[in-house]
């Protein structure tokens, strides 16, 4: 059993992950400043201390009284809109902050660190499906935020021995019946469809119809959240062996907007409002996985990341959420 610090755990994926991680018999601790993560979100059985990463005497008096084997960061400010808009508080938060985290860690030797990565650090990739090696080159201030922390990992792990695997997520999507995708704003494809077929907004807005794909929409690989909380299992079978691994974590095939739009229409029954408004500044027209490596490496695979079990998951989980205002007060 190992005891497992894990930042940002009221968050969507860091939820999830938690959940996992308890169900395999592991202890967890959160770190969270509810900045964007919502208290009901927190499993039962976890210990829960309301702190921000950046705040380097509340951590150190955290790993004063605690000890853990091994750290997993999801905390990151997150919209890409809002990057490129105000990359400031992307670099002070995703970076800066992080890097309090990981020194407080070494003050209290603790060498092991999963961190959530992105496909946001490809960009506009060469190729597709997409490799580890490949170049990275962002077009975005969060995807930059995500490479330099990356990159900072790679010299801790070479310079003080450290254990660390970075997974590069890309679209994180789909609910278990406890946990499901909520943002505020929300941003993200298949939420924005179900709030649409909810009738909680008007209609959804595609965000350009003349990319150099088949159908003129954007492609993208979803994986759902399940499986990239089994991922972090997996990964610790990776810790207290020195140096850096990066992983995709993708399903190996990538959807276009109006797909996705169409799947939703068939799961839910009924049509979905759609209009065409401009594409966004800072979205590549093609992102998928090859998600060779850590299937090799790690012994993963996207067991639920068929797009009908994302999005009728998801859609439960929306069904059961209707009507509920759940609010990141603390306990």
């Amino acid at each position: 059993m190992a005891q497992v610090l894990v930042t940002g755990g009221a968050g969507y994926v860091g939820s999830v992950c938690c959940a996992e991680l308890l169900r395999w018999g592991h202890r967890v601790s959160i770190v969270d400043d509810l900045s964007t993560g919502f208290i009901d979100a927190i499993p039962n059985g976890v210990d829960f201390f309301q702190l921000d990463i950046g705040d380097r005497p509340g951590l150190r008096s955290l790993f004063e009284r605690n000890r853990f084997d091994v750290a997993f960061h999801f905390a990151a400010k997150a919209l890409i809109p809002e990057s490129v808009s105000n990359p400031g508080v992307f670099f002070q938060q995703n970076v800066a902050a992080g890097i309090t985290l990981l020194e407080v860690m070494r003050e209290a030797d603790i060498k092991n660190f999963v961190f959530s990565s992105s496909a946001a650090v490809y960009g506009n990739p060469e190729k597709v499906p997409i490799d580890e090696d490949d170049p990275k080159r962002p077009v975005n201030s969060y995807g930059e935020t995500k490479l330099m922390f990356e990159q900072l990992l790679k010299w801790y792990a070479q310079a003080y021995g450290w254990s660390v695997v970075a997974f590069r997520y890309f679209n994180a999507s789909g609910a278990t019946s406890d946990h499901g995708e909520r943002h505020d704003p929300e941003t993200h494809i298949i939420p924005l469809l179900l709030q649409t077929a909810a009738q909680e907004r008007e209609f959804f807005s595609i965000y350009g119809d003349r990319y150099g794909t088949p159908d003129g929409t954007c492609l993208r690989d979803y994986v759902h959240v399940l499986d990239i909380a089994r991922a972090h299992v997996c990964a610790l079978r990776k810790m207290n062996v020195p140096g850096m691994r990066a992983y995709n974590i993708g399903s190996g095939s990538s959807y276009s907007v109006s797909q996705i739009c169409k799947a939703v229409e068939e799961i839910v029954g009924r049509p979905i409002p759609v209009r065409v408004a401009e594409s966004r500044e800072g979205d590549p027209p093609v992102l998928c996985a090859s998600p060779r490596r850590i299937m090799q490496e790690l012994e993963w695979q996207p067991e639920h990341s068929s797009l009908r079990e994302i999005i009728s998951s998801a859609w439960q989980w929306k069904l059961s959420h209707l009507g509920s205002q759940a609010t990141a007060s603390v306990r």
